[in-house]
């Protein structure tokens, strides 16, 4: 199937703990982690939303800086989730009917990841999330736009979990031709890995 517009979105309003500074002011490639992971989903997804509260230390130091769209009005304390249900809120009213979704720690994901992932939506699916042989990656899928009331309940519910928002819609698991577009940075050990590796 195709659509006429995808968007994109980027969660981005983590507290880093364990990298001790915001993930996604980090310098990557030259850019900051954001700035290239907006770029490289920027190919294929129109408009790129960054969620992220207000309050966040993304949204504080980022979003002036930064020709983004950045969408703040996920509920307080309500994690990736409140993100993804703001996100999509966002996203549907920009017209698109599905959105791509990843965290702002993958710098090393490539558009190519959501024609792939787009590719295994059916009319019948949600959603469809990235799988690799060891786990499930919620925060690297695809998710139609008409499921943020579905999720939205999940998080009145006190439900912050990215996983159960795939277990509460129809969701479909593809493995994608290239791991490394996976990789989370969540610790400074994470980036100084993949810079050597690069």
């Amino acid at each position: 199937m195709s659509y006429d517009t995808v968007a994109g979105i980027v969660l981005a309003g983590g507290r880093s703990r364990r990298m001790g500074q915001d993930k996604a002011a980090l310098e990557f490639e030259g850019v900051t982690m954001l700035t290239r992971i907006a770029e490289a989903i920027g190919e294929r997804c129109t408009p790129v939303l960054v969620a992220a509260p207000e309050s966040s230390q993304a949204y504080r130091e980022l979003s002036k800086e930064s020709d983004l769209q950045w969408v703040t009005d996920e509920q307080d304390g309500s994690g990736p989730l409140g993100g993804l249900v703001a996100g999509l809120r966002a996203a549907a009213a920009a017209g698109a009917e599905v959105a791509f979704v990843c965290a702002t720690d993958m710098p090393l994901v490539h558009a190519d990841i959501v024609d792939e992932l787009l590719a295994g939506l059916t009319p019948s699916t949600d959603a469809v999330i990235a799988h690799d042989s060891q786990r499930d990656h919620p925060m690297a899928g695809v998710y139609r736009t008409g499921t943020a009331d579905a999720l939205q309940a999940l998080v009145d519910a006190g439900e912050l979990r990215m996983l159960a928002a795939v277990d509460a819609i129809s969701t479909r698991r593809v493995g994608v031709s290239n791991a490394d577009w996976l990789t989370n940075v969540d610790a400074p050990e994470d980036l100084h890995r993949i810079r050597v590796a690069g």
